[in-house]
């Protein structure tokens, strides 16, 4: 019996030192994190829309072209969802990766008929003195190849075609006279007069529209200010 009271007395020692030990060397947090996520309607004919973060409503009535600020969200497999406004219709829904401490950008992509998402991550690191930093993606469903160039033809961003992007990239803060010509051709496309960009600014740069369209769908860009 004696024997037994100190077998049973020692079992329950260690499994108090090994919990504290655990407690202290491995502590489990349930904190994921969190991300921040900025949301683009990029589509020219898809009507406003209402975006869910794991079904909770995070932007209600976002309409082309415009964008949310960057919302905080937890990181980890996050479900998007995407509602037309008004009407119980999903016209997107995914399982999106967002990692803890980062920034992203999604876009929503592409004639409402193949709506799609583009997920980018946002290096908004601060640019060099005198430089700002600008990223270019080409959004338009069914526009050629383009270049952005000064109006001296001078190449800035070249050869980009629907659904590809260059990243953030620095350019000398000031003021450019840009335009958009066919991907390498002299054939100017869209003028888009004078841009200017501020030392230490960050700037998403998007070609929206329809190259066939008119109105609110008729081509044109979108500049997003990342900072």
């Amino acid at each position: 019996m004696f024997r037994n009271l100190i077998f049973l007395s020692t079992f329950i020692l260690i499994i108090t030192i090994t919990f504290f030990a655990c407690s202290e060397d491995d502590p489990v947090s349930s904190d994921p994190g969190k991300a921040n996520v900025m949301a683009i309607h990029a589509s020219p004919d898809a009507p406003g829309v209402d975006v869910f973060v794991d079904n909770n409503l995070a932007q209600q009535n976002l309409t082309f072209p415009n964008n949310t600020p960057y919302i905080e969200i937890d990181a980890g497999i996050r479900n998007i969802k995407v509602n037309v406004t008004g009407i119980d219709l999903t016209v997107f829904n995914e399982n999106l990766p967002f990692d803890a401490n980062k920034n992203y950008s999604a876009f929503a992509i592409d004639r409402a008929i193949n709506l799609d998402a583009l997920l980018l991550v946002d290096d908004l690191t601060a640019p060099a003195s005198s430089k700002a930093h600008v990223r270019f993606l080409h959004l338009s469903p069914d526009a050629p190849a383009v270049d952005i160039t000064l109006s001296d033809g001078t190449v800035i961003f070249g050869n980009v075609a629907f659904k590809e992007y260059i990243d953030f990239t620095p350019l000398d803060a000031g003021t450019h006279s840009l335009e958009v010509r066919t991907a390498g051709t002299t054939d100017v496309v869209l003028e888009l007069g004078n841009i200017t960009l501020i030392a230490g600014k960050i700037y998403t740069v998007f070609l929206r529209g329809l190259y066939q369209g008119i109105g609110p769908q008729a081509l044109g860009v979108s500049i997003i200010e990342n900072n």
